[in-house]
């Protein structure tokens, strides 16, 4: 029986999907120990493994697609896998092939895994705060309508990021959501420190996932800069001057 760790939402029953931890890998020190992240300075032959335990906790067989991802808004629909080394510089991917699975790697951004279940067809996305307000969850949707998903069906989840309570902005930070939409205040509230916010990056996806008519929006709560023990963070890691640190995936596919 495997040893990864994995998150499922609900509103993805019947898919196969998970928002995995740092559990069950093969990872030491710093990077321990599901380490998924060719950026980062670990052994690749670690990353390789993890990510072959990572892909076969999700869906046993399937290609594992990723990205080179950039904070964009952009989205690509996947027809067939493509090697690593030329993987496209983009934050969401969508696909209608059997036989793949989607993944998207996080260390405090907010992964976002969608299905259309009757039509088939599923996207994961990458939505830090760039991303998510330059508009990567709106791209994602209408790359999967094009494939023949339709809005009315589509489900969606957001899973592992960092929370409100350790997600500390300042002045400037706010004022390009509030210059965005007045309406986005709400997110933000007063920090511990003079002219600092705390942002909510999950409630602000799920808003902007339930703007875009998705009717089921799941967000599992989970916070990877407080949870040492189950995700890595780049918050944390940041914090504390460590000179890397590790990345974690959230993966869909169909079977």
């Amino acid at each position: 029986m495997s040893d990864v760790e994995v998150f499922r939402a609900r509103a993805l029953d019947g898919v196969a999907h998970g928002f995995l931890g740092r559990k069950g890998g093969v990872s030491t020190g710093a990077m321990a120990s599901l380490n998924v992240g060719l950026g980062s300075q670990d052994d690749p032959a670690l990353i390789a493994e993890n990510r072959r335990r990572a892909a076969d906790a999700v869906l046993p067989g399937a290609r594992l697609v990723t990205l080179y991802q950039v904070h964009s808004p952009d989205c690509v629909a996947v027809i067939e896998p493509f090697e690593e080394q030329l993987r496209p510089r983009a934050d969401a991917l969508v696909t209608d092939r059997p036989g793949l699975v989607l993944g998207i790697l996080t260390a405090d951004c907010a992964p976002v895994l969608f299905a259309d279940k009757e039509a088939g067809i599923v996207g994961a996305a990458h939505a830090g705060w760039k991303g998510a307000i330059g508009g990567v969850t709106d791209s994602t949707i209408a790359a999967m309508e094009a494939l023949g998903a339709q809005r009315a069906r589509i489900v969606a989840a957001v899973g592992p990021c960092i929370a409100r309570a350790s997600y500390e902005v300042d002045v400037v930070f706010l004022a390009r959501f509030a210059d965005a939409d007045p309406d986005n205040e709400r997110f933000f509230t007063e920090g511990r420190r003079e002219d600092h916010w705390q942002f909510d990056l999950e409630a602000y996806v799920a808003s902007r996932l339930a703007a875009a008519d998705i009717r089921t929006v799941e967000m599992l709560g989970q916070d990877t800069y407080a949870r040492e023990d189950h995700f890595y963070s780049f918050r944390r890691a940041t914090h504390r001057s460590e000179p890397d640190y590790g990345r974690q995936i959230s993966l869909i596919g169909l079977g």
